[in-house]
């Protein structure tokens, strides 16, 4: 067993719009991360299964040929290889959870996300 508070887990910059804290265990990994408003989360997709709840703000998800609008208290489920991209519609405070775990973030292997695009008004 370990116990975590989200205070003692270092916040990792990403770049100047994303940023987030990870707490990984085996199987099954959680992050928050912190998106400026305009941030781009670039399509990617990855074998592990996500839950994005979002804690403060919005994100517009484009996945399967759809637009998602997921607000704060909303939870959206993101299968296991679906293409998806994400745009913050506002400041956002998101926890994603992964199953199996992201090892490009760990590894940090996740260019993608260190970009630090934004997405053009």
């Amino acid at each position: 067993m370990e116990h975590y508070t989200w205070e003692s887990v270092p916040l990792e910059v990403m770049s100047e719009l994303i940023s987030r804290k990870v707490i990984s265990g085996d199987k099954a990994m959680i992050a928050q991360v912190f998106l400026k408003k305009d941030a781009v989360v670039p399509e990617h997709h990855h074998e592990s299964e996500q839950l994005t709840y979002i804690l403060a703000g919005a994100l517009k998800f484009q996945l399967e040929g759809r637009e998602v609008i997921v607000r704060q208290g909303e939870v959206l489920r993101i299968p296991s290889n679906v293409p998806h991209r994400a745009v913050a519609l506002e400041d956002t405070l998101d926890v994603d959870v992964f199953s199996p775990i992201r090892a490009d973030w760990l590894t940090k292997d996740d260019a993608y996300l260190r970009r630090g695009e934004r997405e053009k008004s």
